[in-house]
């Protein structure tokens, strides 16, 4: 069978791995019912896991597991999760996955291992502050499509809020597999960051102050 991965690419990804710190999981939930991409993500995301002995995948049917799924508060597939690890001990970050992680989210996905492993958002001071001062909890559904070039960096910039944060849920959606939620919240460009359910909203990537003053302004609503 073809791989996902050329090569060149698993070669790349290797030297890039090789400068985890931590190990990390992914845990993968998919579904038997009308699931489009459901194989490819599970392929895609053993072929990423094979290539280091620090990054672990388990996966999961959602519907026979549903009380995991609810434990990482999920309940819709295609999902996955990426927790740390500390010795035996999991940490769940709260950074997720719907969808699968094509094209530019490719990007996202390397570059949250990362992070995760080294368990170290790598935010300015400033942000790390007011994330530290929260004291509501915020959500972040940050909307994607795979040819997006600017999604990656809100999504990384939200993913590595909820490292930072154990108030900050973030998820990455991708739009077109999940069309009733991107409706819901009227996507119409990406990336588009729904904060705490709509609460405040933020189109395009935007740097670590826009996001935290549009956070700050949905939790005074």
């Amino acid at each position: 069978m073809e791989k996902y991965l050329e090569q060149s690419l698993q070669e790349d990804l290797k030297k890039i791995f090789a400068n985890l710190v931590h190990p990390v999981k992914i845990i993968y939930f998919s579904t038997k019912e009308k699931c489009a991409y459901c194989t490819e993500i599970s392929e895609l995301l053993g072929e990423v896991t094979d290539l280091s002995e620090k990054l672990l995948l388990e996966t999961h049917d959602i519907n026979e597991d549903s009380l995991l799924a609810k434990r990482y508060d999920v309940s819709e597939a295609p999902v996955f999760i990426i927790t740390g690890m500390n010795g035996e001990r999991e940490l769940d970050y709260r950074i997720r996955f719907y969808g699968m992680p094509g094209g530019h989210e490719f990007t996202s996905l390397i570059n949250d291992l990362l992070i995760v492993s080294h368990q170290d958002s790598g935010l300015q001071p400033e942000t790390r502050q007011f994330l530290a001062s929260l004291e509501q909890p915020v959500h972040l559904q940050v909307f994607v499509t795979p040819t997006c070039p600017y999604c990656p960096q809100a999504v990384v910039l939200a993913h590595q809020m909820a490292l930072e944060s154990t108030r900050v849920t973030a998820d990455m959606i991708e739009a077109i597999e999940f069309p009733d939620l991107a409706n819901h919240f009227n996507v119409s460009g990406v990336p588009h960051t729904a904060i705490n359910l709509g609460a405040g909203t933020i189109i395009g990537g935007v740097p670590e102050e826009a996001l935290v003053s549009e956070i700050r302004k949905s939790l005074a609503v």
